[in-house]
């Protein structure tokens, strides 16, 4: 009996390695690459005559209309499927949208790639993880969850540094590097994904993902979301031109930000498997919005690289805190806790673009006052930790006896 446990073990620890790299690979195309490399292409867009400056800007937002209609449309995709064709073919979705963009066509073209592109990253970052946790011991989600959205860091440093060595040899020839890469990647993940998990339910059971818990994680996670967006978005430009610094300088902090990202998924899901994800999720919420004000604070070097690699640790790394608090708020309800992250990662699009749109019109009527927009942010994050709050004391009271 012993042999034949530790038999299965053996073979359940490969599988779950293979199915957590599937799910690395699996958010590096569709986030990693398919939305944080479109950064550094923008001014090559526009240098080589492909699109105008606002076209180019629509584009990008392009992207993010999508994130939002796959988001909604994840979980109906996978039940008319099954989980890991969802997943190889919105990875060949992505893939195929590099390779679309090769080819300036025309500016309807492009939106509809990248829209495409939105689509698959967003049913990609609904699916892909609860797919994979679902068979992870509980000590080690944290981990497991943290290791699957490295990739999001691992994007933000692609767009850093190879996309810039790939755009000399042609703005074509980036866009077929970068498909050509994420084929690969697709290659990798392809056997990789659990066969357990095929065919989720649909739309009915979606009721239960509106209880008040839930609501108040949403709530909080999409404020989290809005918070990020002066470091994401005006963190380089408030270098470059509100500290006089130029934008070689500004672009490295970005970097940091990129460095940031990369290891903090791990961290958080680590610390999680150790604390809870209950308070692990406060104490980022803490963290996040005391390094976003440091700017503010001391516009020293050190003081801004602490806060461009705290902020960026977190950006992916409240994906697997928010992913463990859903789970811990969702007992023993397998279709509720993937309906709940669908709507978690429908309020982390809405969140973004009515942080980035929202902010870029405070900016504007404020005359660029960069002050603002971090305190903005830095208070967004204190109004998504009392929400969280108030879902611990939710719990606290289901929980408690009758």
């Amino acid at each position: 009996m012993r042999g034949a446990i530790g038999a299965a073990k053996a073979r359940s620890t490969p599988r779950l390695a293979h199915a957590t790299l599937a799910g690395l690979c699996a958010i590096l195309v569709g986030i990693g690459f398919a939305r944080f490399t479109y950064t550094p292409l923008l001014p090559a867009l526009i240098e080589h005559g492909w699109f105008a400056v606002a076209d180019a800007a629509y584009l990008g937002a392009a992207n993010l209309a999508g994130y939002l209609a796959g988001a909604l449309g994840a979980r109906r995709l996978a039940a008319w499927t099954s989980v890991p064709f969802a997943m190889r073919s919105m990875m060949l979705l992505a893939s195929a949208s590099f390779f679309a963009c090769a080819t300036p066509l025309s500016f309807l073209w492009f939106f509809v790639w990248r829209f495409a592109s939105g689509v698959a990253g967003a049913v990609l970052m609904v699916l892909a993880a609860p797919a994979i946790l679902a068979g992870a011991p509980p000590h080690r989600r944290g981990f497991v969850g943290g290791l699957i959205f490295v990739g999001v860091g691992i994007g933000i440093i692609v767009g850093a540094a190879l996309v810039p060595l790939l755009l000399r040899l042609g703005l074509p020839e980036t866009w077929i590097g970068l498909g050509l890469l994420s084929l690969v990647l697709t290659g990798v993940a392809w056997s990789g994904w659990p066969m357990e998990a095929t065919r989720p339910k649909s739309a009915p059971t979606a009721q239960g993902a509106f209880s008040r818990p839930l609501v108040g994680i949403y709530l909080a996670y999409g404020l989290n979301a809005v918070g990020l967006v002066p470091h994401m978005v005006f963190l380089v430009d408030f270098v470059a031109r509100g500290l006089g610094q130029g934008v070689a300088v500004g672009a490295l902090y970005w970097i940091l930000f990129g460095v940031g990202a990369l290891a903090g998924p791990i961290m958080t899901g680590s610390v999680a498997d150790r604390i809870g994800f209950g308070l692990a999720l406060r104490l980022a919420l803490v963290v996040q919005a005391a390094a976003i004000l440091l700017p503010l604070i001391s516009g020293q070097a050190g003081a801004l690289a602490v806060s461009s690699i705290i902020v960026g640790a977190f950006t992916p790394g409240v994906v697997p805190l928010v992913l463990g608090r859903v789970r811990e708020t969702v007992v023993d309800d397998a279709e509720t806790q993937r309906a709940a992250w669908s709507f978690c990662t429908v309020a982390w699009a809405l969140g973004q673009a009515v942080g980035a749109y929202g902010l870029s019109f405070l900016f504007a009527r404020t005359g660029g006052d960069y002050r603002l927009l971090f305190v903005v942010g830095s208070g967004m994050l204190l109004v998504a930790l009392a929400f969280d709050l108030s879902v611990g004391r939710a719990n606290r009271r289901r929980a408690a006896p009758p």
